[in-house]
């Protein structure tokens, strides 16, 4: 006899704007495990000061949910629909969506910025055939970049989606 239980990952939904916190609320209504990271802001208004907690992640919310599970989702008001990745799905690892709680927790007025890679920038794979290895970028395109792998003793470039490279020291 097979287990039958689901497997359950987490995806980013899109949301309608301003409305992420009401669809994380919307999805743990229905029984779901869901997440919008808050940002706690320190606020002016005209007479004082007030810390307000605002998504991390404009129109973000993260779902951990089996692929039975995924209509329910879709059918959940505010929500428009799941991040694609590769006509995908998009899914984010747990240690990812623990990073964020912990930072969260940790500090305040937090930005969340899209990394910005540079011709000559050394980098490290984080995914993939070439996984850990360093090198630096050659080219950038849309989606990918170009990146001289030299470690080996050879230059090998290889295009790389840009989502599995990180920033890497220079040695």
């Amino acid at each position: 006899m097979k287990n039958s239980t689901p497997i359950k990952k987490w995806l980013a939904i899109y949301t309608r704007p301003r409305w992420e916190k009401k669809v994380n609320q919307l999805l743990t209504e229905k029984g779901l495990e869901s997440y919008c990271p808050l940002n706690k802001v320190r606020r002016k208004w005209s007479d004082r000061y007030k810390v307000v907690e605002e998504p991390l992640f404009k129109s973000y919310v993260f779902v951990k949910v089996s692929d039975e599970d995924r209509s329910n989702v879709r059918m959940t008001t505010g929500a428009i629909n799941f991040v694609y990745w590769d006509g995908k799905p998009a899914v984010v690892k747990e240690k990812e969506i623990t990073a964020i709680r912990r930072f969260l927790d940790e500090y305040e007025n937090v930005e969340a910025r899209p990394m910005k890679l540079k011709v000559h920038q050394r980098v490290r794979v984080t995914n993939g055939t070439l996984m850990d290895h360093e090198g630096s970028v050659v080219e950038l395109q849309h989606k990918t970049a170009k990146v001289a792998i030299d470690s080996l003793g050879y230059i090998l470039v290889a295009t790389i989606d840009r989502t599995k490279l990180t920033s890497a020291q220079p040695k």
